[in-house]
């Protein structure tokens, strides 16, 4: 009945509306209006909702209000969050602090970290939701260094971090391979008592194992009491980054026996270390089980992980045939992996129609162009080189400069080709000129080409 009547009422509104007649009378009820939102967010009828709500151009209570932008953020439906807060804006509805806390989660789950950091300093009194948010905000934005001297500030201010604020703050020290900070940052997690966390231990883990500290990822993996299908993952493709298959298959193999069933991710990480280790019938072994014993279908990301595995083992003909074979021939990444495995082993044929193949289905990213470049320089297609730069020129896709960063006492020091900026950038140079003749290996010779 309610979905009928509001299906009618909606129906007079936009009637009127396209009449350039409706009279706001039709809702004049301050309850009403409030009322026939909620109903509208119960029958995940948002869209509606938030369209209703701008043409009747009337202010909603605060619970209305908040309900509507709790179910945007459910929903990730962040375009239509902002047109709630545009709306409060023109009507001239002055938010309180909870919905001003929404309003800056919801800008900082979009990635809008400007418009959350105003909402943020704009607040009254900044509570750990607050801090939360915005440190989350920047870590997934990849600006962890901002998000870890929010962190600082946050403790400089009283604030007690909970589980979320260090289960961001371990992420970001992860992105920068920041040990020191990841230590610092575990230490308060133990004085905290905090209540052991399984999202927590995990991002623990990764950021032990991405700052190259294998001992104490495994420390916490034993001191975890409550493990699950989550936290074995972690270990395993902790162990898969720095290359250690035995103790990748060990540790999957010691999951199994335990009784935890494996996710797509810990597939993923298995056949990425099998590939790594050369290991192809073993890797054949665990893509076919995965549909077999564990009814997980696999995903572009392990078909490409198997191309990776078979074009690094040579078979390049065969990896092509399970290319085209795949349900994912479209899937850019495998021909990207079959690309970098042709330049490895030298088959030009082969280079030439993959790498057409690669630029038709990423034609504006510019790490297929790198890819691509490389390859190209590696055999001397000179000419295709060439006309690979001018097509990107004229596409207008810009690569963005890589950079090399290292962080000494604390603070970060970020290095681009050629920079010269440094203060110290003369006895740099000077050292790099003395490096080879220390560390020059006979054996060795450099890729200067792809380089």
């Amino acid at each position: 009945m309610f979905a009928g009547k509001t299906a009618t009422l909606l129906r007079r509104i936009q009637a009127q509306t396209n009449n350039c007649s409706f009279q706001a009378k039709l809702l004049k009820e301050y309850t009403q209006l409030n009322k026939v939102l909620r109903g509208l967010c119960f029958t995940g009828r948002l869209r509606e909702a938030v369209g209703l709500l701008w043409r009747t151009r009337l202010k909603a209570d605060a619970a209305t209000y908040a309900l509507l932008l709790q179910e945007c953020l459910f929903r990730k439906e962040h375009k239509s969050g902002r047109r709630i807060h545009a709306h409060m804006v023109v009507i001239g509805y002055v938010p309180n602090e909870y919905l001003k806390i929404k309003l800056l989660i919801l800008y900082a789950k979009s990635g809008d970290l400007r418009t959350a950091y105003v909402l943020f300093d704009n607040l009254l009194e900044k509570t750990l939701i607050s801090w939360n948010a915005m440190i989350a905000g920047f870590v997934q934005k990849g600006c962890g260094e901002f998000g870890l001297d929010l962190y600082y500030n946050m403790i400089k201010n009283g604030v007690s971090p909970d589980q979320y604020t260090f289960a961001s703050v371990f992420r970001a020290s992860a992105s920068l391979a920041s040990l020191e900070h990841g230590k610092r940052a575990h230490g308060v997690l133990i004085k905290s008592h905090i209540r052991e966390n399984v999202v927590v231990s995990s991002a623990l883990m990764d950021m032990y194992f991405k700052c190259s500290s294998l001992t104490d990822a495994h420390r916490v993996f034993n001191e975890v009491v409550n493990r699950n299908v989550v936290t074995w993952t972690s270990l395993i493709s902790g162990y898969g980054q720095h290359g250690r298959v035995n103790e990748v298959l060990e540790s999957f193999d010691k999951m199994i026996n335990e009784g935890f069933r494996p996710n797509y991710v810990t597939f993923l990480a298995v056949l990425s270390a099998c590939s790594h280790g050369g290991l192809v019938n073993e890797g054949w072994h665990y893509f076919l089980s995965m549909k077999r014993d564990y009814g997980i279908q696999p995903r572009g990301q392990h078909y490409s992980a198997m191309v990776d595995l078979l074009g690094r083992s040579g078979k390049l003909h065969e990896a092509y045939e399970f290319v085209l074979n795949s349900p994912f021939k479209e899937h850019p990444a495998i021909w990207g992996a079959l690309l970098g495995a042709c330049r490895i082993h030298g088959d030009l044929d082969l280079v030439k129609l993959v790498a057409d193949k690669y630029l038709e289905l990423e034609p504006e990213n510019s790490g297929t162009y790198v890819l691509l470049s490389n390859t190209y320089a590696t055999f001397g297609f000179w000419e295709n080189l060439a006309a690979l730069r001018r097509k990107m020129r004229n596409s207008g896709v810009i690569k963005e400069p890589a950079y090399s960063w290292i962080e000494i006492q604390g603070k970060v020091h970020f290095f681009l080709r050629g920079d010269v900026s440094h203060r110290c950038s003369a006895e740099i140079y000077e050292l790099i000129k003395l490096m080879p003749s220390i560390l020059k290996d006979p054996d060795y010779v450099p890729d200067i080409i792809s380089s």
